[in-house]
């Protein structure tokens, strides 16, 4: 399907306003599209139900992210009922973080992205997130957002770096600890 809407180098947000491809707007929620994609490709990949499971979870958030950085905060008729990322979804990832927490390692070194396949993904995925967060951050300083997508991207890449450890650990795999020989 395509409208040719986009040819002149213009998008439509949630409700009516168009606003340039390469908007600050348009570049934070096309980051949490890849995230999203990142995660996809490494939750294809694994054989852990509850590391799967909870990939599905935050691509589902992540899909609400989207949505709430393609709709200006504060917008009238549709846009008001878009639904929005808030302090729960942070606190699920918490609650996600601290049971790995519990069965991993201690962690006293930097340690090199990757080990098994998974963990490889899902490191690649952090740094998605970390780039959408920042992405968001700029928007943030010039526009109003949903002032809740931050802590929750902050948390989203601490999980996928835990879940990048787990990963390992259920493989048998050791993380690789970084020297600066």
């Amino acid at each position: 399907m395509y409208t040719r809407r986009g040819d002149t180098g213009e998008t439509g947000l949630y409700g009516s306003k168009r606003v340039r491809k390469n908007s600050p707007r348009v570049e934070a929620y096309g980051n949490i599209d890849e995230l999203n994609s990142c995660i996809g490709l490494a939750s294809s990949d694994s054989r852990h139900k509850s590391i799967e499971e909870e990939l599905k979870w935050v691509q589902g958030r992540l899909f609400v992210a989207g949505a709430d950085l393609a709709t200006e905060t504060g917008g009238r008729g549709k846009a008001s009922s878009v639904p929005r990322i808030s302090e729960q979804d942070t606190k699920v990832l918490e609650r996600y973080i601290d049971d790995m927490q519990r069965r991993l390692p201690k962690l006293n070194n930097f340690i090199l992205p990757g080990g098994s396949e998974l963990s490889a993904k899902l490191h690649l995925a952090r740094s998605v997130c970390r780039r959408a967060e920042r992405s968001v951050v700029s928007l943030s300083n010039g526009e109003k957002v949903n002032p809740e997508l931050i802590p929750f991207l902050n948390r989203l890449s601490t999980y996928l770096f835990n879940a990048a450890r787990e990963a390992n650990r259920l493989e048998g795999r050791n993380d690789e600890v970084w020297r600066s020989d």
